[in-house]
């Protein structure tokens, strides 16, 4: 059996839902479901996550660059296999 919940947002948090919404071609009430059945689908027993905030490192960014960080590092890599070889 369904049920009804009501939701108090934000207006920031409304408008980017109907952003996301139009850019789905779905309603906000479909995007929202679709988000809460996808979390409690997701397996909480990652065992990676137990590692989150162990190690401290001078790079804070990792989260945002690391798309860079890895591509800088296999240049490296390249660099110094070409260098040595």
């Amino acid at each position: 059996m369904a049920k009804t919940l009501t939701l108090e947002i934000s207006d920031t948090i409304y408008e980017t839902l109907i952003q996301v919404a139009s850019q789905v071609g779905q309603t906000p009430e479909q995007v929202i479901l679709h988000w809460i059945e996808n979390r409690i689908d997701a397996p909480d027993d990652d065992p990676l996550l137990a590692l989150a905030g162990v190690f401290e490192a001078p790079v804070t960014d990792i989260s945002d660059l690391h798309d860079h960080y890895i591509g800088s590092a296999s240049e490296q890599e390249i660099q110094t296999s070409t260098a040595s070889g």
